[in-house]
């Protein structure tokens, strides 16, 4: 029997991820069933089942590749000196998650936000997921704990500046542009970077009298 290339094996399981990330964006969790990926991929179930021991096991793993994703921009970022500003930072992890999740667009229209939405309200019950985003969240709220301290090095920020307090902020600018999009569509990261720009030129008035 021939040997199946790690390459193919790597190949084909992204194959499987992409359109079950379809799937489940376009109809959520728990309207998707197992056959409705099989039908997505072109894949029969022996070979599905290879690689994933059913739709929880899925889900798990396309949560885990986005945190790493996630967790990596900002990481990057925080190795930068100084690192770039939040908006620049924003947009490009928008940027990047299109770029990595190019596959789930449906009618035209990339629909990845939907997935991210659902996610999140999943982990209210399933205690696995749950888990697994509690730590991814608390990866990103370390690596914006650095990008602060290099703003603060390079005096870009008061050096009283709480890191966790705007690491939660900026999660939640970017969980609430993603939640927008997944119920009104698609905006252009210009739109994020331009409304950030503008909220960081302000100055509180008793500074500028």
């Amino acid at each position: 029997m021939a040997r199946v290339s790690q390459e193919h094996l790597d190949a084909r399981r992204r194959q499987i991820l992409d359109g079950a990330a379809l799937c489940f964006a376009r109809n959520g969790f728990h309207a998707t069933s197992m056959q409705d990926v099989l039908k997505e991929v072109g894949l029969s179930a022996g070979a599905v089942y290879r690689y994933f021991s059913g739709k929880e096991e899925l889900i798990g793993a396309i949560v885990g590749e986005v945190l790493d994703v996630v967790g990596g921009v900002f990481e990057s970022a925080a190795e930068q000196s100084p690192p770039p500003l939040p908006d620049e930072m924003l947009p490009r992890l928008l940027a990047t998650l299109k770029e990595v999740r190019p596959g789930v667009v449906h009618n035209g229209e990339w629909i990845f936000p939907r997935l991210m939405l659902q996610v999140w309200t999943e982990t209210l019950r399933n205690e696995d997921l749950a888990a697994m985003v509690h730590t991814g969240y608390a990866r990103v709220r370390a690596a914006w704990a650095k990008v602060v301290e290099g703003y603060k090095a390079a005096d870009l920020i008061a050096a009283d500046a709480d890191p966790d307090a705007m690491a939660r902020v900026m999660i939640a600018i970017a969980q609430g542009f993603a939640a927008q999009m997944a119920v009104f569509g698609e905006m252009p990261p210009e739109t994020m970077r331009d409304g950030l720009r503008a909220m960081m030129s302000m100055r509180h008035p008793r500074s500028a009298a």
